[in-house]
C-alpha cells in the first residue's frame, strides 16, 4: 500500500504517542515508589545525623516525651519481628497445605468455590479484625490461661500471641492464592510424567510439584511476611503497645509494641511544624520498614532466579 507523506507522518505520530502513553503508564508505579522512598528518606536522615544509629537500634529506652528525649527502638524492632515471625509460622503451613489441596486433591468445582471464599478474607477491613481480636480472641485467650499446663496466668489478652493469630489469618489469602497459582503453573505434564513412572500422588506432590513451584511458593511466603510486617491497625489494637522485649524473648503471652503501631500512635503527638526529633524518628522507622521490604523483594528475585537456573540444569 502506497501512503502519502502526510499519512505516514500521522501514523508515526500516533505510534509515538501510543508508545509514550504506555511507557508513562508502566513507569507510574516505579516513579511513585521512588518518590515515596525519597520523601521518607528526606525526613528520616535528620534524625540519623543528629542522634546516630547506636541508641536507635541498640537501646530499649523509648521515652520521646522526656527531657532529654530517648529514642531507643530496640524493643520496638524486637516486637515487630516477634509478631511477624509468629504470624508467618502460624500462616505458612496451613496456607501451603490449603493451596496443595485446592490444586491437586479437591475436585475442580470445589476448589473454584473455596478460592474466592479464602480471598474474601483479604477484603475484610483491618479495623474489623482489630475489633474481633479485642472482643473475641483476647478475652478467650485470657480466660484459657488456667487450662494451660502449669495454670499459667495471662495478665492481658492483648499481647503478641493475639496479634500474631490475627495477622496469620490476614496473611492466609495472599499465601494461599499465590501458592495455588504457582502450583497450577507447574502444568499437568509434570504430574502425568510422574504418574507414568509409577509415583503415587503424595510422591508426585512432594518430589515433583512442590520443587517445580518452589519459586512461586517462596514469593507467596515473602508476600505474607510483608503483609504481616506492614499491618498497622491490628497490632495497634491487639498487641498491648508495651515497648519491651518479652522475657524470655519468645514469650508471646506478653504485650509488645511494633513499628507500624508506634508510627500510627505517635504521629499525631509529634511536632510536625518544628520538625522535632520525635517527628523525624517516626520517619526513620518507616524508612527501616521500606528497607526491609526492599531486602525481601531482592531475596525473592534471587530465589526465583536460582530456582529457574536449577530447573534448567544450570
Amino acid at each position: 500500500m502506497i501512503l502519502s507523506s502526510g499519512e505516514q507522518t500521522r501514523r508515526k505520530l500516533l505510534s509515538l504517542a501510543g508508545r509514550s502513553f504506555l511507557f508513562a503508564v508502566t513507569s507510574a508505579a516505579a516513579l511513585a515508589v521512588l518518590a515515596i522512598i525519597f520523601f521518607i528518606a528526606r525526613d528520616a536522615l535528620p534524625f540519623f545525623r543528629a542522634s546516630g544509629v547506636g541508641e536507635f537500634f541498640f537501646s530499649k529506652a523509648w521515652y520521646p516525651a522526656h527531657e532529654p528525649p530517648q529514642f531507643g527502638a530496640a524493643a520496638i524492632f524486637a516486637g515487630s519481628f516477634l509478631v511477624t515471625g509468629a504470624a508467618v509460622v502460624l500462616a505458612v503451613p496451613p496456607g501451603i497445605f490449603a493451596a496443595l489441596c485446592m490444586s491437586d486433591i479437591l475436585p475442580f468445582k470445589v476448589s473454584q468455590v473455596l478460592k474466592p471464599v479464602i480471598e474474601m478474607l483479604a477484603a475484610i477491613p483491618s479495623v474489623v479484625y482489630g475489633f474481633f481480636a479485642l472482643t473475641v480472641v483476647a478475652p478467650f485467650l485470657q480466660d484459657s490461661g488456667r487450662w494451660l499446663p502449669g495454670n499459667i496466668e495471662i495478665v492481658s489478652g492483648v499481647n503478641a500471641l493475639t496479634a500474631s493469630v490475627i495477622l496469620g489469618v490476614m496473611a492466609l489469602p495472599t499465601i494461599v492464592s499465590v501458592s495455588e497459582d504457582a502450583l497450577q503453573a507447574a502444568g499437568r505434564e509434570l504430574r502425568e510424567g510422574s504418574y507414568a513412572l509409577g509415583a503415587t500422588r503424595a510422591e508426585t506432590l512432594v518430589n515433583v510439584v512442590i520443587p517445580a513451584s518452589m519459586s512461586g511458593i517462596c514469593s507467596a511466603v515473602l508476600l505474607g511476611i510483608m503483609r504481616a510486617l506492614g499491618e498497622t491497625m491490628v497490632v495497634w489494637m491487639a498487641s498491648g503497645n508495651a515497648a519491651q522485649i518479652p522475657k524470655p524473648w519468645y514469650n508471646l503471652l506478653q504485650p509488645v509494641r511494633t513499628l507500624t503501631a508506634t508510627i500510627a500512635g505517635d504521629m499525631g503527638e509529634a511536632d510536625q511544624m518544628t520538625g522535632s526529633a520525635h517527628y523525624h524518628v517516626l520517619f526513620a522507622m518507616g524508612f527501616c520498614l521500606l528497607l526491609f521490604s526492599f531486602v525481601c523483594n531482592l531475596a525473592g528475585e534471587w530465589m526465583v532466579a536460582r530456582q529457574r537456573k536449577r530447573l534448567r540444569g544450570g
